[in-house]
């Protein structure tokens, strides 16, 4: 198998991180980026063999995976137009592009999946919301399978109109966290605890309670019930935040994350 990478950025380093030791040889993974230092630094640390630009490298490759910004998508599809002989699986991980639109810049080729991966994939931890075009072959499903879940654990939808759903919960949420984690920390200063000390205290809760819902196999609400005894501390914070309206607050952010995905999707593909 041989995998092209058109880009080297972050999430593609992270891909070629977890797949490096998966592939036959290290040449086997090849990476193109306009930016000889990422390629430099590729290079020394896993063996990759790399370009500058798309050339007749790419052509031989089962899966190429697009790992560039949206913005730079059809410019791209247009040099990749000339390199899909073999009829390869295309990968796509940038956010917004709809598989008919790349399609459609690659003169109808229909070996397409989508995949929306998250930052935690840097640590191999990333959960990828995946979907395939009706040109996807089973193997090439199980393919695209293989190389996301080098970073972390893989959702498959059967509507691409889903992906805009998945960008709001997972490739937007650690945005979410982080937020969380930020109040969490400011007001622990505030309460006279030292920044290092409010973010180890937010840090290891926030780990802890996701771990322990994972190993749950209670709803979340039920989870959340049994740390709030009526008339406690965690009860009087519960009532403050839905006072406040917190928890619809959140559902109403997210869902404002899924419409600019639906308002990149018809953007990017005009």
């Amino acid at each position: 198998m041989k995998i092209s990478f058109i880009g080297g950025g972050n999430m593609a380093a992270a891909l070629i991180a977890g797949l490096a030791g998966k592939v036959p040889q290290p040449a086997d993974i090849h990476v193109v980026d306009p930016n000889p230092d990422a390629l430099a630094r590729l290079h020394d640390k896993y063996g990759v063999s790399t370009a500058s630009s798309i050339g007749a490298a790419v052509a031989g490759s089962s899966v190429i995976v697009l790992a560039v910004k949206p913005q730079q998508m059809r410019e791209v599809a247009a040099q990749l137009l000339h390199q899909l002989g073999g009829a390869p699986l295309v990968l796509s991980i940038a956010a917004g592009i709809r598989g008919v639109d790349l399609s459609r810049w690659l003169d109808g080729h229909g070996a397409i999946v989508r995949a929306m991966p998250n930052t935690p994939a840097l640590i191999r931890k990333g959960i990828t919301g995946l979907v395939a075009m009706a040109g996807v072959s089973e193997a090439q499903k199980e393919l695209a399978d293989d190389v996301m879940r080098a970073v972390g654990d893989t959702l498959w939808l059967i509507d691409e109109s889903l992906i805009d759903s998945v960008t709001a919960v997972s490739g937007s949420g650690p945005a979410y966290v982080f937020y969380f984690l930020e109040a969490m920390q400011q007001a622990a200063t505030e309460m006279g605890l030292a920044p290092q000390e409010g973010k180890q205290l937010a840090l290891a809760t926030f780990m802890g309670a996701a771990r322990l819902a994972a190993q749950s196999d209670e709803e979340l609400e039920v989870l959340r019930q049994r740390v709030t005894s009526k008339g406690g501390t965690t009860h009087a914070a519960i009532t403050s935040m839905e006072a406040a309206g917190v928890k619809q607050a959140i559902i109403e952010a997210m869902k404002a994350a899924q419409l600019r995905g639906r308002e990149l999707g018809d953007e990017l593909g005009k």
